[in-house]
């Protein structure tokens, strides 16, 4: 199991940041906890992995002092501290504006590409889906409904799809059971 979770980087919907710890620390607390490296490894990959997405001069700041779009970045940053071949995203987007949200789905496609990751989102904002998304699965009653790329979301038939996609309040998501 160990060496399938070193894969696996995760990006938590809050942030889940200590706060009693600096965004440095929040950063390198996985490489502390797992991994047999000493302080100059640390503070290099810390540094390079924030200076990834854009929080260069943030290190000693602690989260309070941070604002949402930031403490999602430092997030990111902890969820890639270890080098993952897959980053798991909850809500990524979550509780931030439209433009921010943006700015993050960016990151995402950035990260991807700079990293040579596989991103996995779970997140009910459509638009991020399809703006970072090669290929939906969409679950209704923890089963799987449709898998596809955007242009065959887009295009369906299907009215369960179609209601979640357009966010209409009539549908067979929402009738009675």
């Amino acid at each position: 199991m160990d060496a399938a979770r070193r894969k696996i980087g995760f990006c938590f919907q809050g942030s889940a940041l200590l706060n009693s710890l600096s965004v440095f620390e929040n950063v390198a607390l996985p490489l502390r906890e797992h991994e047999q490296v000493g302080e100059d490894e640390v503070k290099r990959r810390v540094d390079e992995k924030l200076a990834l997405v854009g929080l260069s001069d943030a290190g000693q700041k602690l989260p309070a002092e941070i604002s949402g779009g930031m403490k999602k970045r430092v997030g990111l940053a902890r969820a890639i501290i270890r080098n993952p071949e897959i980053i798991l995203y909850d809500e990524p987007t979550a509780g931030l504006d439209p433009v921010m949200g943006t700015a993050i789905n960016d990151l995402i496609l950035d990260m991807q590409k700079k990293l040579g990751v596989t991103s996995v989102l779970v997140t009910h904002d459509m638009s991020s889906t399809f703006r970072v998304s090669n290929r939906i699965a969409m679950l209704v009653k923890g089963r799987i409904i449709k898998l596809g790329t955007p242009a065959e979301f887009r295009a369906t038939d299907d009215p369960y799809v179609k209601q979640f996609i357009y966010g209409e309040s009539e549908g067979p998501l929402t009738r009675p059971a």
